[in-house]
């Protein structure tokens, strides 16, 4: 019943999380207007609203127009819904739960809102600060000076890399990562460690196709990275600090 639940609230979330996508670069009201087709205007029925269902049912094309519906709507929902069941099982306690399942619905608008526009919100990463402050508080409060110290370290961390290349690190990454310790703890250095290690992965492949002078200029976005590291961190931070801890330390 839990992994339902999880799976039903993460696909409703990842819903919600399309229009948080759209809508928040644009410094629009994610309230008003209702949902509504981006062709034809016409808003969208509850009926025709349900995750993944609704998209099936239409075959991806509008009721009213017929214009097609971006097959990244029902893939946002499907992936949200997955990594919310993930968290649930991956973690036993409330304060676990809460905490991962939140860093969730985080990461992933920041990764696509990233990729898109080049930014991460003010508006959502301060949402998130202030849900892990109250959260962590609420279920968890003796672990709450760890995450305080993780988010300063993280975020002064990439603030020094910030500093030191500012046209690799933009301060919105800084921003992400801090709130991510806040989230995360101690796991945030794995999640911070992933980042980097993943991107520069992406810019050595990069640079081996379009040759070292064009890679190096060819810009790319650092927070799919952390968020890729904070969903590592979700499923297996303990353990990896764990590792670590026990045979380099």
């Amino acid at each position: 019943m839990e992994i339902a639940f999880a799976g039903v609230i993460g696909a409703l979330a990842g819903s919600f999380l399309n229009v948080v996508v759209h809508r928040l670069p644009r410094r629009e009201s994610l309230v008003r207007p209702a949902s509504h087709c981006p062709h034809c205007g016409v808003p969208v029925k509850p009926y025709d609203n349900i995750p993944i269902l609704s998209f099936l049912l239409l075959r991806g094309r509008c009721r009213n127009c017929s214009g097609r519906i971006s097959p990244r709507y029902p893939l946002v929902e499907a992936l949200t819904a997955a990594l919310c069941v993930g968290a649930v099982l991956s973690h036993e306690s409330a304060a676990g739960i809460a905490l991962s399942v939140t860093l969730v619905l985080l990461v992933v608008p920041a990764a696509l809102i990233d990729l898109e526009h080049r930014i991460i919100p003010n508006r959502l990463t301060a949402a998130g600060a202030i849900l892990a402050l109250a959260l962590g508080t609420a279920l968890d409060p003796a672990g709450e000076p760890e995450r305080l110290l993780a988010a300063a370290a993280a975020g002064g961390f990439l603030l020094l890399a910030a500093i030191a290349y500012p046209g690799g690190m933009g301060i919105g990454d800084v921003k992400l990562a801090g709130v991510m310790g806040l989230f995360l703890g101690r796991s945030v250095a794995a999640a911070i460690v992933v980042a980097l290690l993943s991107g520069v992965l992406v810019g050595m492949v990069i640079i081996a196709r379009k040759g070292a002078r064009a890679g190096r200029k060819t810009a790319v976005p650092f927070g799919p990275f952390l968020a890729l590291g904070a969903l590592v961190a979700v499923f297996a931070g303990e353990q990896l600090v764990s590792v670590y801890a026990n045979h380099f330390l």
